[in-house]
C-alpha cells in the first residue's frame, strides 16, 4: 500500500516503511525517512545558486572556480555560486564588498533571456505533474501535488523525487526542494539542506521546527520589522508563538497575527497559479517614519527605476499603476490606477504613483513605500499603441540606460532625482 512508505531513497527510488540509514536496494546514503512521508503533497522547488549554476554547465571551465553573477564595480550581486558563498559573497552585495572577500572570483554579466529559457524548461517538467505550480521568481515555485496519488501511481514525494533526479540528469542543473504541510513550511523546508537537498517537516513538528529560529526567518519581517519585534522582547519564533494575539495586534496590526499563525506552523494560502504575474513591484522601509513629500518621492523613485527594469527585462508591460504605503501602526495602503498605455518605463510610473502619493502625503508619516505595475501584456503589442509616443522616447532612453549599467555598473549611470538624493544623504 503507497501509503505505508515512511523511506525513500533519492537514487533509485526504492521506498519501504523503515527508516535505513543505506538504500537496502542500491547502498545509496540518500535516504529520506519520515513518519509523514507518503501523506505530504506541498512542495517548494529552488533552482540552487540559478544563473551561476546555468553560467558553470555552458562553461565547463568555471565548475571548480568561485563565480559571481551581477554588474560592474559599482553594481551589485545577481547570484553567486556555492565557492564564492564560502568565502561570504551574498546575493545583492554591492559588487566591490564581494571582489574583496573573494578577489579571485570570475564576474560575469547576467544573461536574462538565457535563464528565462532554463526556467521554462525546468517548470515544464514540473507542469507535466500538475497544474498547481506558483512561481515565485525564474527560479524557484510552489507546488501542490495532492490528489495526483492515483494518476502518477505513486505518492507526492516520490514524483519530487523523480523531477529532481530528471532536472539534473536532462538540464544539467541541481534543484532542491521542501516537502511540507504548507506553503510556508515547504519554503523553510526548501532551505535546510542546499544544493540537491530534499527536506520533509511534518506539520506535527513545524512549531516545535520553528520555534528557536530567529524572528527574521518569517516571511515580511525585513531589517526593521524585526528590530521591532525584537525591542518587544520577540527575538525567536517561539517567542511569537507565545505571546498573546491581543498584544501582537495591537503593537503590529493586521500583520501581528499573521505572524503569530506563522510561527504555529499555520499557512491556509493556497498554490495560485496566476499569482506571481499578478504585480511586480519594490518597496523599502525606512529606518525613521517620514511625512515630507520630497522625501517619500526621492524613496519612491528607485523603486520605479527597479520595477520598470524588472519589467523590460522580462518583455512585459503593465497597465495598472500601484502605490503601497504603511503607516507607523502597520495599516496598509494600497492606491491604483489604470494607465491610458501600459508602460516598462520608471517615468510614466513615477508619474502616476507620485500623483496617487500626492493625495495621501497630507502630514501623514509613513513607515513603508513601494511601487508596482500589473495587468501584464506582451511588450511588443504595448510599443504599437499609436498614443504612446512619448512612452516610446522614455522607454528608449531607459533602454540606453540599461545597456550603459550592464556594461559598466549600476553606478555608470544616476539620474538626477537619485543623484540629489545621495548628495543629501
Amino acid at each position: 500500500m503507497l501509503t505505508a512508505m515512511k523511506a525513500l531513497c533519492r537514487d533509485c527510488f526504492w521506498t519501504g516503511d523503515g527508516a535505513p540509514r543505506r538504500c537496502p536496494a542500491c547502498g545509496s546514503p540518500r535516504v529520506i525517512a519520515h513518519d509523514e512521508l507518503a501523506t505530504l503533497s506541498m512542495a517548494h522547488l529552488d533552482c540552487d545558486a540559478f544563473y551561476a549554476s546555468v553560467e558553470k554547465r555552458d562553461r565547463p571551465e568555471l565548475r571548480d572556480v568561485p563565480l559571481i553573477v551581477g554588474g560592474g564595480k559599482r553594481g551589485v550581486v545577481t547570484t553567486c555560486c556555492y565557492i564564492a558563498r564560502m568565502s561570504g559573497v551574498r546575493s545583492a552585495m554591492p559588487m566591490f564588498k564581494a571582489r574583496q572577500l573573494c578577489p579571485q572570483a570570475v564576474v560575469l554579466p547576467p544573461e536574462f533571456a538565457k535563464y528565462r529559457a532554463e526556467s521554462k524548461r525546468i517548470f515544464g517538467k514540473v507542469r507535466d505533474l500538475t497544474p498547481l505550480v506558483q512561481p515565485l521568481s525564474l527560479d524557484e515555485a510552489w507546488i501542490d501535488l495532492s490528489g495526483t496519488e492515483r494518476l502518477h501511481g505513486a505518492p507526492p514525494a516520490v514524483m519530487l523525487a523523480r523531477l529532481q533526479a530528471q532536472i539534473e540528469a536532462e538540464i544539467g542543473l541541481t534543484v532542491s526542494i521542501g516537502l511540507a504541510a504548507n506553503k510556508f513550511m515547504a519554503k523553510i523546508a526548501s532551505e535546510i539542506d542546499k544544493p540537491r537537498g530534499f527536506s520533509v517537516v511534518g506539520a506535527a513538528e513545524a512549531q516545535a521546527f520553528l520555534a528557536p529560529r530567529s524572528v527574521r526567518i518569517l516571511p515580511g519581517v525585513g531589517p526593521v520589522m524585526a528590530a521591532s519585534l525584537e525591542k518587544a522582547g520577540l527575538k525567536t519564533v517561539g517567542d511569537i508563538a507565545a505571546a498573546d494575539p491581543r498584544d501582537l495586534a495591537q503593537g503590529f496590526g493586521a500583520h501581528g497575527l499573521h505572524l503569530h499563525k506563522l510561527a504555529h506552523g499555520q499557512d491556509a494560502r493556497v498554490v495560485d497559479p496566476d499569482q506571481h504575474r499578478k504585480t511586480i513591484s519594490a518597496e523599502t522601509t525606512f529606518f525613521d517614519d517620514l511625512s515630507a513629500v520630497e522625501d517619500l518621492e526621492n524613496r519612491l523613485w528607485p523603486l520605479c527605476e527597479k520595477v520598470a527594469r524588472q519589467l523590460r527585462a522580462e518583455g512585459i508591460a503593465g497597465r495598472v499603476a500601484v502605490l503601497k504605503l504603511r503607516t507607523p501602526d502597520f495599516r496598509i495602503i494600497t492606491r491604483r490606477r489604470t494607465l491610458p498605455v501600459a508602460t516598462q518605463t520608471a517615468r510614466t510610473l513615477f508619474t502616476v504613483a507620485r500623483e496617487l502619493l500626492a493625495v495621501e502625503a497630507k502630514g501623514q508619516s509613513y513607515r513603508l513605500i513601494g511601487a508596482g505595475l500589473s495587468d501584464f501584456i506582451e511588450a511588443a503589442a504595448a510599443e504599437g499603441d499609436f498614443f504612446a509616443d512619448a512612452e516610446k522616447r522614455s522607454l528608449k532612453s531607459e533602454k540606453a540606460v540599461d545597456a550603459l549599467r550592464a556594461k559598466f555598473g549600476k553606478g555608470a549611470v544616476v539620474t538626477g532625482r537619485a543623484l540629489g538624493r545621495e548628495e543629501r544623504d
